[in-house]
């Protein structure tokens, strides 16, 4: 007990109160990377193999291998931590993912790979300053604040940025739709197919929509690859996440189901996404003055009382001076 005590005490004037903190989490890391080395040796299981081999067959199991090899080798042996073993939280991360732009098949295990490493750098830094920087003064709520506060904002830094870009992606091919349905009404009207005005479309509208084109240029290779056509339109809406690209996936099923004419489709629907452009417009232009006002009031009232009343004041001031 002597010893432990002793031990203790040493720790303390060597590191500060919070030694038994740094020494177990450095124990913890230790014990991390310890265990990387093993899980870099480990060998796949044989019966896991032949199960595969036999659901696929031999081919199949040869292209899965050479996939393997590819750059994400060392992402694919950390599968089963990187990725989220619920289906249902694994779809939406996903969704959100595809919604910010990131389509790549290993988007998930990176984003959970960045939440992971982000988290572990803002402790470790938080911890570094929280025990060079402040040493013997702090205390408990310090200690929370330095060392958990950087570990959870590193955490959760990946998910604003996700939310993010999906939401400026969003709002850009919400801007650019009312153009993208004028253009392809136009080509359609001038005898062009479907297919055909979604690849005029795609050229068209990159430079001032990039995310909308990228849209409809994945949509045009896959319905060239032959998928069917409402299950691309169907992708689209959910890859985009807009209610107008959801309810004009609507409309271009509906007149493909019913046999009615795509171009008058087009037509009534075109301007009633101008119009919704015009009153989205319009609601923005009414909520300025309203925007404006507490601004108005902090930079316009303050100044105007220094003018009107501080004259008074001064000569009130003098007044009580001379007598």
């Amino acid at each position: 007990m002597d010893t432990i005590t002793a031990l203790n005490g040493m720790m303390t004037d060597l590191l500060g109160p919070a030694a038994p903190m740094i020494l177990v989490g450095g124990i913890g890391l230790l014990l991390l990377l310890a265990c990387i080395p093993i899980m870099l040796a480990q060998k796949p299981d044989p019966m896991d193999k032949l199960k595969a081999m036999e659901k696929r067959g031999q081919q199949a199991e040869t292209k899965q291998v050479l996939r393997e090899k590819a750059k994400s080798d060392k992402l694919n042996r950390y599968a089963q931590f990187l990725e989220p073993q619920d289906e249902k939280e694994l779809g939406t991360v996903r969704m959100r993912l595809l919604q910010a732009g990131y389509a790549s098949k290993e988007a998930v295990r990176i984003y959970y790979f960045a939440q992971f490493a982000l988290g572990l750098l803002g402790l470790a830094l938080g911890t570094a300053y929280y025990t060079l920087a402040l040493g013997d003064a702090a205390t408990t709520q310090d200690m929370v604040m330095y060392v958990l506060g950087p570990g959870g904002g590193g955490y959760y830094l990946p998910k604003y940025w996700v939310n993010k870009r999906a939401g400026e992606r969003q709002q850009q091919i919400q801007d650019g739709f009312p153009d993208a349905l004028d253009m392809m009404l136009v080509c359609v009207e001038a005898g062009q197919s479907m297919d055909q005005s979604i690849v005029r479309i795609a050229r068209e509208l990159r430079p001032s929509f990039p995310y909308l084109a990228d849209e409809f240029q994945l949509v045009s290779y896959e319905m060239k690859a032959g998928k069917d056509k409402s299950t691309v339109l169907n992708d689209m809406s959910e890859r985009c996440g807009v209610q107008d690209v959801s309810s004009f996936v609507t409309v271009l099923n509906q007149s493909q189901t019913f046999g009615t004419s795509v171009a008058d489709a087009l037509r009534v629907y075109a301007a009633e996404m101008r119009d919704k452009r015009v009153m989205r417009a319009e609601e923005k232009a009414n909520k300025l003055p309203t925007k404006m006002t507490l601004v108005t009031m902090m930079f316009t009232v303050p100044p105007l009382l220094i003018i009107l009343v501080g004259p008074s004041v001064v000569g009130i001031t003098n007044m009580t001076g001379g007598n």
